[in-house]
């Protein structure tokens, strides 16, 4: 008997060659809905290391993108793989993705510019990085020290630092004056700052230095509001002193030197991915 398979006649066929027409055809067909395949153009910018998602965004919004010749300003616009994007009027780069971590020192802004010439965390990369157009995830004060990842791609960084993101970042904070159990209790319950009240926080008193009236506190939180750890501090009565982030994820500054910076290999990043996946609110 005969069958019709993907249009051939398959009569006596052998079934390994009946598999192999099959398969065949089926390749195509994923191969041309891959080509076809639509995605929103402010991560198609993200994706491509120009921007993070949220300046594409604002690339949009502020009619500087252009598909096909035509001006798009409208956010969730679908692009093709086959769409020609312009910024500014020039093409999308096509850059590897990077990935690195940086022990960020003090006295070191963590911006690509600054027009008041500070020092920035661009003025201490290597000229490898440099060409790789790397720009912070996420930001580290200037007097704050630590773990700080750096990359050119837009979407690895939203998924870190991203509304949802459940990353957790634990810091060392040297703080004035003697931390109390019912401090510990406030910081970790949450704390209002800025009118809203910080997610639960895991936090422990490492050691206390009488003489010199100060505390070092380990916190770990995934939340990463605009001076978040020094203003929670500050809401139980004791002022930060010095602050440290001693880790990110699963990635700390263990044999990292002030100012030494190391690419990230990919499995690291793919459990940075995951981590992001995890529920935002801490189990204390």
């Amino acid at each position: 008997r005969c069958a019709d398979v993907t249009g051939v006649q398959t009569c006596a066929l052998p079934i390994y060659v009946i598999l192999n027409k099959f398969c065949k055809f089926k390749l195509q067909y994923f191969l041309e809905r891959l080509i076809d395949m639509e995605e929103r153009l402010q991560k198609r910018i993200a994706a491509s290391g120009l921007a993070s998602r949220r300046k594409a965004e604002e690339l949009i919004l502020s009619g500087r993108v252009k598909v096909n010749g035509e001006i798009v300003s409208v956010l969730g616009t679908k692009v093709k793989n086959s769409d020609f994007i312009l910024v500014d009027n020039k093409p999308l780069p096509t850059l590897t993705k990077a990935y690195y971590v940086i022990n960020k020192p003090r006295g070191v802004i963590c911006t690509v510019d600054d027009p008041k010439k500070r020092r920035t965390i661009l003025d201490i990369l290597p000229e490898e990085a440099l060409k790789q157009h790397v720009y912070p995830v996420g930001r580290l004060d200037s007097d704050t020290k630590g773990v700080l990842l750096l990359t050119n791609d837009g979407d690895f960084m939203n998924h870190m630092v991203g509304p949802r993101s459940g990353i957790e970042k634990e810091y060392l904070a040297r703080v004035h004056g003697i931390i109390t159990f019912n401090d510990i209790k406030k910081l970790s319950e949450g704390v209002i700052i800025d009118s809203k009240k910080t997610l639960p926080a895991i936090v422990s008193l490492e050691s206390v230095d009488e003489k010199n009236n100060s505390s070092l506190v380990r916190i770990t939180i995934t939340q990463g509001l605009y001076h978040q750890i020094k203003k929670m501090f500050i809401s139980v009565g004791h002022e930060v002193k010095k602050l440290t982030r001693v880790r990110f994820g699963h990635i700390t500054i263990d044999n990292l030197r002030e100012g030494e910076l190391y690419k990230l290999p990919i499995k690291d990043v793919k459990i940075l991915y995951e981590l992001s996946l995890k529920d935002k609110e801490l189990k204390i």
